[in-house]
């Protein structure tokens, strides 16, 4: 039996980003069955070298272009006639996307377009509708987006597909001798740790963490507890960290900047250092860190919105505390007109911080530890795996292929007398 052949427009496969993290998932997870191929349209990164490379140790079944952008219309059609694939597969917000949509007409009557959806927030976005429309099949990353496009594209084909997170990779290194020497190079011994791994971006909230937290050191003293930043403190979307933390006097360890990019295992061991994972973004379609922190059996604090309060809570137990928004703005743009955005308030944030910082070690332990489990019975490797294999299958069955294309019916033009 040949193999079926996915073109895939997406972050790179292999950089850090959350995109770029599901996307290689299930690639890999595909090729592990050995019923496909792939060939990757690698966005969102600057490229040193535009050269195909083929990804070790798969060869042929799996060939990443480096391409500006998410590519053109002229990449696709070249692209196509190239390769000629038997499904288009691609990710990220649909803002990306318009060009690819444009030129629907020239895809679908040859292959099923498959959208994997980032969507962050109510209200419904009608002025997706037909984004949405113009897919075969549109995969959702949580229940928000899940519930978003079926209300906005009702006879649209959705199946949710929640992230995932390699528990094998994020587990619970604590007992390991490097976390020693991590404590050691943090000067975090006695201190509570609070983690926050993110991009430097408005609405993640950066600059507002820095300032929050300098309040709850003035409460619980500022030699009892540090904040550890994953993340680049002078990126153009944010705010320059390294001058709030100067300008609030907060330079002798109270908060650290770990701006040096590490690999998931590396990273997995920040998360097991620490007490508690931070995320007060004020929009997050789903949250991949708060899940990551989880799987090393670390609780969080969280803003309810997206897909993090579906991580925090299962709807009977809590694996860290959750944080209703204390106000929603609308806010948009020319791309997107409108869109909520929650904010925590400053007074519930430092009070969670004290629930934190005032349980038990016996009693965080256990708060980390149910959150795995949280983990794998919901975001597990084998059910994302799972849902991604049955969709491309349901796909080929009843949509068809590239030489087998059926039930897609080509746009009619109508004269108006």
């Amino acid at each position: 039996m040949s193999k079926k052949k996915i073109l895939v427009i997406a972050d790179s496969p292999l950089a850090p980003s959350g995109v770029g993290t599901q996307t290689r998932y299930m690639i890999e997870a595909m090729l592990r069955t050995g019923e496909f191929s792939f060939v990757c349209l690698a966005g969102a990164l600057k490229h040193a070298d535009y050269r195909p490379v083929k990804v070790d140790p798969y060869g042929e079944d799996w060939v990443i272009h480096p391409v500006d952008g998410y590519g053109n219309p002229n990449t696709i059609r070249q692209m196509l006639n190239a390769y000629r694939p038997d499904a288009l597969w691609f990710m990220t917000d649909p803002r990306f996307y318009t060009w690819l949509w444009n030129i629907e007409d020239e895809i679908r009557p040859k292959v099923p377009m498959i959208y994997y959806h980032v969507w962050d927030n109510y209200p419904y976005p009608k002025f997706n509708k037909l984004y949405y429309d113009s897919n075969d099949v549109v995969c959702t990353i949580s229940k928000v987006t899940d519930d978003i496009v079926r209300t906005v594209s009702p006879d649209v084909k959705c199946v949710r597909i929640p992230h995932t997170v390699n528990t094998d990779v994020f587990k619970n290194r604590s007992e390991d001798p490097k976390i020693e020497n991590l404590i050691k190079k943090a000067n975090s011994k006695g201190k509570m740790v609070f983690f926050w791994n993110n991009r430097n971006a408005r609405r993640k909230q950066s600059g507002t963490l820095i300032f929050w937290f300098k309040e709850f050191l003035d409460k619980v003293g500022h030699d009892k507890a540090m904040l550890i930043m994953h993340t680049e403190p002078k990126d153009p979307n944010g705010q320059d960290l390294e001058a709030i933390i100067n300008e609030l006097g907060l330079m002798n360890g109270q908060v650290l900047l770990s701006t040096v990019k590490v690999n998931p295992t590396e990273l997995s061991y920040f998360y097991s250092m620490a007490d508690c994972t931070v995320n007060i973004a004020d929009a997050e379609g789903f949250g991949l860190g708060t899940l990551e922190s989880l799987s090393c059996e670390t609780p969080i604090i969280v803003t309810m919105t997206g897909g993090m309060q579906e991580q925090v809570t299962n709807g009977e137990d809590w694996f860290g505390i959750g944080l209703e928004p204390a106000s929603k703005a609308i806010i948009g743009s020319q791309d997107v007109p409108y869109i909520y955005e929650d904010r925590v308030s400053k007074e519930d944030f430092i009070e969670a911080m004290l629930k934190i910082y005032n349980m038990s070690p016996e009693d965080r332990k256990a708060l980390g530890a149910a959150g795995r489990e949280h983990v794998k019975e919901n975001y597990g490797m084998a059910q994302y795996s799972g849902l991604w294999y049955k969709t491309f299958k349901d796909v080929f069955e009843n949509m068809g292929a590239w030489d087998t294309r059926k039930n897609y019916k080509n746009w009619e033009m109508f004269e108006i007398l």
